[in-house]
């Protein structure tokens, strides 16, 4: 069973500092230029997995939100849709007899807005991969939400198309947070979508949520959780907002000044850890929780969850295949991206059917440490033995290195360590980021050049 956090404000503030988020060991930023479809077609051939994960990136937003960093295009043009989808088209079928041999077991959209799409185009959307693709008869079915932009007869839609997992985007109740960001909803219809999405009857609803935004502060969003715990999701994401307008132009909007300081974040997560154990959700970890009986939550339990560029998942026997611009893909050891820039990826697909661009293929010290990673930032623990058999090394000297930077926090008891295993702490898993990124081979010089998030 996993320890519940602990809450140590003397180590909170020690080392509460920025880090990667591990979708991925080597992370995103490690992908270099010059990768193409030749890549892909050779990281089927030897990868040994035979299940599909689908993920579609639907770029498209009615409206820009200040605080967003993802790769978007905001427009009112629903026409532009259409010709992503026939863009979208080409790259599938260019990609998908390279698959013929997989069965897809989950399915997601992501964004942008994927339910920017009318009824219409999102069922062109469904069928191009259904025509295309082998789907298991259970397969996951999962769509990110924007409450304010789902047309009415949306979620019927979906239910109709096989969709059985949504995830809304709903960050803060507050109107004045909700204003300075410019995102206003309702919160009588954010209620309204959640009781339509259980009444009809799907598998799980998800909600993602944001600190760190103008004008929240540790009461309002106290408050917000409760409305949130409320309304009872399965799983509940609440992420830290990380303000870095120099990399993301709408963040210019937003004036710091309104921002709760550093301290006052750290309350509204405490805050938010204490409502969200009490109210029966497993710390899954990071920013993620889960109530006890879902799926992710009894993986973690039973040593069998996993991670990628998709979050926590219980599908690690899957490949991952990322269609669309911007969107990512790891195939066996191999990790490649499509182009980021919307006229490139249409030209690349114009040209010759996909899009990939950046990639990298893990070695052999790249798998070790992911798996180790892995393993660390699922389950809090590592048994050194197993990895040692696994990858025929001498651990203690092998990750030499790692060992002494954990060492301080094994002093401040963040960790245990043995010659059998390493074990995060309840005081420990807070920072699960941190004592992964003691094992980051990459990690020096992608500081000097990136920004990261806080972990807290």
């Amino acid at each position: 069973m996993i320890n519940l956090p602990t809450w140590d404000e003397s180590l909170i503030n020690k080392y509460n500092v920025s880090g990667p988020r591990y979708t991925s060991y080597p992370t995103a930023l490690s992908l270099e230029s010059g990768y193409q479809q030749a890549d892909l077609h050779t990281a089927v051939k030897q990868s040994k997995n035979q299940a599909l994960s689908l993920y579609v990136h639907i770029p498209f937003c009615h409206q820009l939100c200040y605080y967003c960093g993802c790769n978007k295009i905001v427009t009112r043009y629903q026409s532009k849709a259409d010709v992503y989808l026939d863009h979208l088209e080409k790259e599938v079928q260019a990609q998908s007899s390279v698959f013929a041999h997989y069965r897809v077991e989950q399915l997601h959209l992501g964004g942008g807005t994927p339910t920017f799409l009318t009824a219409v185009q999102m069922a062109r959307l469904i069928h191009i991969v259904e025509a295309h693709f082998n789907f298991t008869e259970d397969a996951q079915r999962g769509i990110e939400i924007d409450p304010r932009s789902i047309a009415d007869d949306m979620l019927v839609t979906l239910k109709t198309l096989g969709f059985n997992r949504v995830s809304f985007g709903i960050q803060d109740f507050n109107d004045e947070v909700q204003a300075a960001v410019n995102r206003p909803q309702c919160v009588e219809e954010v209620l309204a979508l959640v009781k339509q999405a259980r009444t009809l009857e799907f598998k799980s609803i998800n909600t993602d949520m944001i600190y760190g935004l103008p004008h929240q502060t540790p009461e309002s969003f106290k408050q917000s959780i409760e409305q949130l715990i409320a309304l009872g999701p399965d799983r509940v994401s609440v992420f830290n907002y990380a303000h870095l307008p120099d990399r993301f132009a709408a963040q210019r909007k937003l004036k710091e000044a309104d921002m709760p300081s550093p301290q006052q974040k750290l309350e509204i997560f405490k805050n938010t850890l204490q409502q969200m154990t009490e109210a029966g959700y497993q710390f899954i970890g990071m920013d993620h929780f889960a109530k006890k009986d879902d799926e992710l939550a009894v993986a973690q339990r039973n040593g069998e969850l996993h991670r990628n560029f998709q979050g926590y998942t219980t599908h690690g026997n899957c490949d991952l295949l990322g269609l669309g611009v911007s969107s990512i893909s790891q195939i066996g050891n191999t990790i490649l991206q499509n182009q980021k820039e919307l006229k490139a990826y249409y030209s690349d697909i114009n040209e010759i059917g996909c899009a990939t661009h950046k990639g990298m293929r893990l070695n052999n010290d790249d798998e070790l440490r992911a798996d180790v990673i892995k393993q660390l930032i699922c389950h809090f623990e590592l048994d050194i033995k197993a990895i040692e058999a696994k990858y025929n090394i001498d651990f203690n000297d092998y990750f030499s290195e790692a060992l002494e930077a954990l060492k301080p926090l094994a002093e401040d008891e963040l960790v245990t360590l043995s010659a059998q295993r390493i074990e995060v702490t309840s005081k420990g898993n807070l920072f699960i980021r941190i004592i992964c990124m003691c094992f980051d081979a990459y990690l020096q010089q992608q500081i000097k050049n990136t920004r990261f998030s806080r972990v807290i």
